[in-house]
């Protein structure tokens, strides 16, 4: 991909690292410097607020997840349409679709917003498909979870993001970050202060990548179904999901 593509998707790399740098990394850096490809890690975040918090923790990930030793990837939500029948072709769409099948892990992060994930970040979740033909764009990604809260602490959405990520067949991390008043969390530099929530992040992402790193070898093994392996024995392949209702509904 060339550098100025790449750049586009390091939006988080302008600013300096600064405490990122200063973090006790070694053992997980460590193993990162083992592998022969980079894991790759995409980051989501959803808002398009021009100062979103969920973009800045998204932003903080992404230094952590880089410093660690990752390819991270940031996608920007804006101008992607919302999900409908007629918008596949759409360019953001497309974009999007690219990322989740280029990555081997992603890292999630959605403001609370009525209790729940917001329209931005769900909007981008549809849009991946959970099939194309026999191909599955998000089994076997690993997952890390994070939200921003305007008030006190939740946990409403990462649950909720959890269970998103089990519908999609990626392996969620146990680790999860929930950032209260997420608006007294950052400083003028719009970066995250020192806190119990901070290190809590750090944490998910220190986490994310040493899942990756392991499960990573064992993809193939671990997505060997007996149902997918039936499926192909009779079709020949795995159907989309409109093949599999129309044989339902077909008259026997």
């Amino acid at each position: 991909m060339a550098e100025q593509t790449i750049a586009r998707y390091r939006p988080y790399a302008h600013a300096s690292p600064a405490w990122v740098n200063e973090l006790e990394l070694e053992k997980v850096i460590e193993l990162a410097k083992t592998q022969a490809v980079k894991p790759k890690i995409l980051v989501l975040f959803g808002s398009l607020r021009e100062r979103s918090f969920s973009k800045l923790t998204a932003y903080e990930a992404a230094r952590i997840l880089d410093r660690i030793g990752a390819d991270v990837r940031v996608y920007d939500p804006t101008g992607l349409p919302m999900k409908d029948e007629i918008s596949v072709e759409h360019e953001k769409v497309q974009e999007l679709r690219a990322l989740s099948l280029w990555s081997d892990g992603h890292f999630w992060c959605s403001p609370e917003q009525h209790g729940t994930m917001t329209a931005v970040f769900k909007n981008q979740i549809d849009w991946i498909p959970l099939s194309t033909g026999s191909v599955r764009p998000t089994q076997g990604r690993t997952l890390g979870l994070c939200q921003v809260n305007g008030g006190s602490q939740s946990f409403n959405t990462v649950n909720l993001l959890r269970q998103l990520g089990r519908w999609m067949r990626m392996w969620t991390i146990p680790n999860q970050s929930s950032i209260p008043k997420a608006w007294t969390q950052f400083d003028k530099s719009d970066r995250l202060m020192p806190s119990g929530n901070r290190d809590r992040l750090v944490d998910v992402c220190e986490e994310l990548v040493k899942a990756t790193i392991l499960l990573q070898p064992h993809l193939e093994l671990l997505g060997d179904r007996y149902s997918e392996r039936a499926e192909r024995a009779e079709h020949g392949r795995l159907r989309t999901q409109a093949e599999t209702e129309l044989a339902k509904s077909a008259p026997s």
